[in-house]
């Protein structure tokens, strides 16, 4: 037998004895390494065993379309739209299916991703004007602010439309509060949305390109207090964009009547056509500025909202209209912000998520042919209703989670909601949260990285003027709510009932039988789960 020495304690020798194993030890040493090893494997593809860019707080970029529907991307289903890069990130990652924005419209919804609370909780959460103050409270911790504490740097380019100011805003000076004064250290935006004045950049704390000698004006009301600026009821000669409602027909700019009224900024007003290169621009350039340390870029692109002004290389380009040419840009979009992932070497620790504030619409204000030119064409796929609605369609959206490493790439049908990402978000890069700071937000980071397909047991979702809906597995709940039950000029059935309804998604996934009556004891539970939710001490510390 041979012998060997080695130190141990006290630096005493002591000696090991060995012997050659015998070709069956060999056999039996090998299967159990080979075991163990493909076991191994199997728990890191799990993500049980942490894989070493685990251990880093990732990157984080949130890419947020307006107004795109369930069935506009060609993951989803679509045809006759190509989306080759959103496929992409789809085949490479995550896909969600039962995934939700908190609202079927706009404000609600960012305010959620942001703080992680129901919008329904905060009265001022609706529909905001180009004017309007910051409804984000004094005391809200937000998704940026929570990162923060990781050591996260943040920016927020696109569009804003939480608010500005605290009151009436000066537009020529400082505005405050802003985007830099609820969590985030940059921004770069609009304040409202595409379709309201002031049609201005907002860099940080004031407007970009402002020729003080010609101060910015902005007023919303029902008459135009500035009878010199043209609008779109006076001087129908002006207008490239026709509009289809009274209410997107106030002051013109580039031949395009907005919500509103504004005068003067000539200089700093936005060209509609280079708008996303000059969003996309700012985004490449936090990214490419903060890439050593880690990152949070929520990156709010304005496509497909009206108006549907496209660049001169996707005019046209669709065969569907403006609004299959919009999708394509933004699609064209995703494909440049994921280029830039790369091509600074940050593919393998960051992630990228990828959704929607709520439901398409066609027809919202504009005359421009995105209906006549929609063909079979179905923006919320295989779901009812759309932007606005009470329905599935408007709050159940499109999702994508990218991020090489760290995602089990496939399909998931956890239901998910966006109020959670401040939670899951702040677990990944490491942050304590309190239970208060929580909100109604749900950690649940390993369904957002495809690694567990257990989801919430229940959601809240709101329809136009915040008219509450109640999921719970495959169960849709919605009480009565009186009203119109189409939004005539959008042409989407508005989900209003003086019923309750009450839909079994499994066998019925376009909500289109009624089954509550068959089903008293499931309408009352419900029905307590969503008063009891309503009640929750959640609300908004101003």
């Amino acid at each position: 037998m041979a012998s060997t020495a080695r130190a141990g304690l006290g630096n005493r020798p002591r000696l090991i004895f060995t012997r050659k194993a015998s070709g069956l030890e060999s056999a039996l040493r090998w299967c159990l390494g080979w075991i163990l090893m493909v076991g191994a494997a199997q728990l890191w593809a799990e993500g049980v065993i942490a894989r070493e860019s685990d251990a880093t707080p990732p990157n984080v970029i949130v890419l947020y379309a307006d107004d795109l529907g369930f069935g506009d991307l060609g993951c989803y289903g679509a045809e006759g739209l190509a989306t080759p890069n959103l496929d992409r990130m789809a085949a490479e990652g995550v896909r969600f299916t039962n995934f939700y924005a908190t609202a079927a419209t706009c404000t609600p919804s960012r305010y959620s991703v942001l703080t992680g609370r129901y919008p329904w909780r905060n009265s001022r959460a609706r529909i905001l004007a180009g004017d309007a103050s910051m409804i984000i409270g004094r005391n809200e911790l937000t998704l940026p602010a929570a990162l923060k504490r990781a050591g996260y740097a943040s920016a927020v380019v696109g569009k804003w439309h939480i608010g500005l100011g605290d009151g009436k805003i000066d537009w020529n000076g400082e505005i405050r509060p802003a985007p830099v004064d609820v969590g985030f250290d940059e921004s770069f935006i609009m304040a409202a949305t595409n379709d309201r004045v002031p049609c201005v950049y907002v860099k940080d704390r004031r407007v970009v390109g402002l020729d003080p000698a010609d101060p910015l004006e902005v007023y919303y009301g029902k008459e135009n207090p500035f009878p010199e600026v043209p609008t779109g009821r006076s001087h129908l000669e002006l207008l490239t964009m026709p509009h289809s409602d009274r209410q997107h027909w106030d002051t013109i700019v580039n031949g395009v009547p907005r919500i509103g009224f504004s005068r003067g900024g000539k200089a700093a007003t936005w060209d509609d056509e280079t708008m996303t290169e000059v969003f996309l621009a700012q985004a490449k350039d936090f990214m490419t500025r903060r890439r050593e340390a880690p990152f949070f870029l929520y990156y709010a692109l304005h496509q497909p909202h009206v108006p549907r002004l496209p660049s001169a290389r996707f005019q046209g380009v669709s065969a569907k209209g403006p609004r299959g040419d919009v999708i394509l840009e933004l699609d064209w979009v995703i494909g440049e912000v994921l280029a830039q992932v790369n091509a600074l070497g940050l593919a393998k620790n960051t992630l990228v998520i990828f959704s929607s504030d709520n439901g398409p619409v066609l027809n919202d204000g504009y005359r421009d042919q995105s209906a006549e030119l929609n063909g079979e064409h179905r923006p919320a796929g295989p779901l009812r209703g759309g932007k606005y609605s009470l329905f599935d369609g408007g709050c159940r959206v499109p999702a994508l989670v990218w991020g090489p490493d760290r995602v089990k790439p496939g399909t998931s049908d956890a239901l998910l909601s966006q109020v959670d990402l401040l939670a899951s978000l702040s677990a990944l890069a490491g942050v304590e949260l309190a239970a208060s700071e929580l909100a109604d937000g749900r950690r649940l980071d390993r369904a957002f990285l495809g690694h567990d397909s257990a989801g919430r047991d229940h959601l809240v979702t709101e329809g136009f003027g915040a008219k509450t809906v109640l999921r719970q597995g495959p169960w849709v709940y919605l009480p009565a709510h009186p009203g119109e039950p189409r939004f005539g000029d959008k042409e989407i059935e508005s989900g209003n009932s003086s019923e309750i309804q009450l839909y079994n998604l499994e066998t019925d996934s376009g909500q289109r039988r009624n089954v509550a009556v068959e089903h008293p004891e499931k309408v009352a539970a419900l029905r307590a789960l969503l008063e009891a939710e309503r009640a929750e001490s959640a609300r908004v510390r101003l």
